[in-house]
Parts: C-alpha cells; structure tokens; sequence
C-alpha cells in the first residue's frame, strides 16, 4: 500500500481538499490527496494517470475558533524555521496546514498557499488577507523577497510578534487580578442580596425588636435587590454593551479613553511603557529590514496600539518628511521619555539606529516586567481590604442584632 500526493494543475483559489484511494495499473492500492474543485475533477485527473479511484472523499473543515495573533506569530515561526532549513515556501505551507490546530487558520493558510502557487509574490498573497497580515507584516515580506532574504526576515518578523505578545500579555496579566476580584465580590454580594440576607430578615421579624441602622440599610438594599433584581442586571449589561459598542464605533472616544488610560495612577505609567516598547521594537524591526524611515513610520504609529503615540507619530512622520531628524521631531512630539530620544540621537549619529531602538525596546519591556510584579504585590493588600470592608460590613450588619440580642439575654 502506498501513500501519495498528486496534482495535475496548479490550484485555484476556492479548491476544496479532497482525500482519495483507487488502484494503480499494477492493482496496488494507492491513497493520495489533491486540490480540486469537485469529486469529479478528482476522479478524471486519477483516470489520466492510470488510477482507479474507489473512493474520493471532501475533506471537511469545522469553523473553529477565531485565528489570533498568537496563531500567527507560531505560523511564521515555523515558516522562518522550515525555510530556514531549506523547505520549498509550497511545502512548508502544506506542513503549516497540517499542523494547524485551528481549521480557521488552516483555511487561511489554504488560501495564501494557493496565491503563491498560482503566480502572486508571498507579500502580495498575505496583503489579500489584511485583518490576519497587517501593512507591516506584508511590508516586511516584501523587502524579504526583494532582497533575497525571506527566511531572515520572516524570522525578525516572527521575533517580533513573540515579543509584542509578551507585552501585551503582561498588561493583561496586571489588568486581570483586579478585574477577576471585582467580578467575585459582585457574585458573592448579589448571592448574599438575593438568597442569604432575606432568611435573615426572617429570623430578625420573629425577634419583634428595634434593628440597628445599618442592618436596616443592608436590609433595604436586599429587599430593593430582589424585586428590581432583572433591572439591575439589566442596566449593568445595558451599559457594559453599550460602553464597549461605542468605544468600537466612536474614533473620540478611542482617543479620549487611550488619553485618559496614559494618566491612569499605576497603571497609566505601564501602559506607557509598554506603548513606548511596542513602538521602538516595531521601528527597530522594520528599519533594520531596509525600509525607508518615512515608509516605516507609517506602520509604526498603528502598532504601538494607543492614538496619542499614533497622533504623535504621524506629526514626526511629517517632520522626517521634510528633512527634520528623527531625534528632533519625537523632542517636538513631546510624548517620548528624554532617555528615549536621547538614545535616538546616539543611534542617528553612530549609523545605529535600529540597534538602538532595540536596546530601547528591551529596556522599557524589562521596566514592564518590573512593574507588573510590584503592581500584584500593591494590589494584594488593596483588594483584601476592599474585600473585608464590602462583604466583611454586610456580615457584621447582619450579625449585629444577634449581638444585641446575646448582650440583653
């Protein structure tokens, strides 16, 4: 029995996968696979090559989850790898569409590999695509092919992208504790609302005694909970949507929130950093690729992920533009730490300057590092109080009258 993989025609974008078995002129049982648009087409390419198709069947594709950012970057580190160790570009995209855990991101890749196969250069394949591959990515492919240097570059881009990542999921990281612990308080309260302070209030009617003020308050709040319960939840959810909606649809409020964000206590100082991080990681990367600074700069803004820095970069877009220095123009931005700039101005005088910004990057990545752990030691004490004092205070006012009542017995 043999396996094998034939194709008789270059592939067109839309061609299904289809698996086959037949047998050859010598009456073995071959099994293959082949790009094509229908069963038909299979079975007629098997006759021309003397193969007796028995069974031709689609290969099918579940929806699967949505392609992340991770998911790209692990792709173009193992076309970086497989290229670098001499697979042909069509082959290292069969292997990628193997080994894709995600049928979404194997879709994808189905569709790249049938661009290139049918004439397109890489770059241009990954531009059709621009929601997976953004400007800099296909920028920096394109400068790959140009100069003969793909795999090198593929595997900068693959460096970077695991090094954004990082960032990015360290400010998660710092975000999440506190969000998680919000959400707990607010579950165990509305169940202490719901279920646990009405028996109370039964207990307590039985006493026929004055009850403390602040249980009365607990009370009120409970009886309140439970009959506008739906309305609650429903303003709560009402706003969350409502909040985040805008935020997707409104530029001035993207802008307004990422200016508020940068001014935030704590966190505002590691959201700056990690901005500044992504910034000159991003202009290292593509200037050390051979792109021209201007040409750069205009993906840079974008990914540095927050409007100021976006804002700010266009000004010193246009300022390069016409003849200003680097150096200069982030001084005139006004949004860049001194240390920055300065080791800008090194990195222009010396010919270095994607060197630079890369020490850059890794020195403010390190910062972020630092911050977030001093950020989860802040954080802990702060949340136990908060704890304490929110769900600590409905206990002891529920618990007060009986208190009163062990003193008067």
């Amino acid at each position: 029995m043999a396996t094998v993989s034939q194709t008789s025609r270059a592939p067109r974008a839309g061609d299904a996968l289809f698996n086959w078995e037949g047998k050859d002129k010598t009456g073995k049982i071959v099994r293959g696979e082949m790009r094509a648009a229908t069963e038909a087409v299979v079975q007629a390419t098997l006759r021309r090559q003397g193969v007796l198709a028995t069974k031709v069947k689609k290969q099918r594709m579940s929806r699967g989850r949505r392609i992340s950012d991770k998911d790209i970057a692990l792709f173009t580190r193992q076309l970086a790898t497989m290229m670098k160790s001499g697979v042909p570009l069509l082959q290292a995209f069969d292997i990628g569409i193997k080994g894709a855990g995600n049928p979404g991101l194997a879709r994808l890749l189905n569709d790249v590999r049938n661009d290139v196969e049918t004439g397109s250069n890489l770059s241009q394949a990954f531009s059709r695509h621009p929601v997976y591959f953004d400007k800099l990515f296909c920028n920096l492919v394109a400068a790959g092919e140009q100069a003969g240097i793909l795999d090198s570059l593929l595997d900068r881009i693959a460096t970077y992208k695991e090094k954004i990542l990082a960032i990015k999921s360290k400010i998660k990281s710092a975000l999440f504790y506190p969000a998680a612990v919000v959400v707990v308080a607010a579950l165990v309260i509305s169940v202490m609302m719901l279920f646990v302070i009405p028996e109370f209030k039964n207990v307590f009617d039985s006493f026929g005694a004055d009850l403390p003020a602040p249980t009365m308050i607990v009370i009120a709040m409970s009886d309140f909970f439970v009959d506008y319960w739906y309305a609650v939840f429903g303003i709560l959810i009402g706003i969350v949507v409502a909040i985040t909606m805008t935020y997707k649809r409104s530029t001035a409020v993207q802008i307004a929130t990422d200016r508020i964000v940068l001014k935030l206590p704590v966190i505002g100082a590691i959201i700056r950093k990690a901005t500044v991080a992504r910034w000159a990681r991003t202009l290292s990367t593509m200037f050390a690729a051979g792109v021209p600074l201007v040409e750069a700069l205009d993906s840079v803004g974008g990914a540095s992920g927050n409007h100021v820095y976006l804002t700010a970069t266009r000004q010193i877009q246009n300022e390069v533009s016409t003849g200003t220095s680097l150096t200069v123009a982030m001084q005139n931005a006004v949004v860049f730490p001194t240390m920055v700039v300065q080791m800008v101005s090194i990195g222009e005088e010396s010919g270095q300057l994607d060197s630079m910004l890369a020490k850059v990057a890794d020195f403010f990545e390190q910062e972020v590092d630092d911050a977030v752990a001093g950020l989860s030691q802040l954080l802990e004490p702060i949340i136990m109080v908060f704890l304490g004092t929110v769900i600590g205070g409905l206990v002891i006012a529920m618990y007060l009258p009986i208190f009163k009542l062990g003193s008067v017995v």
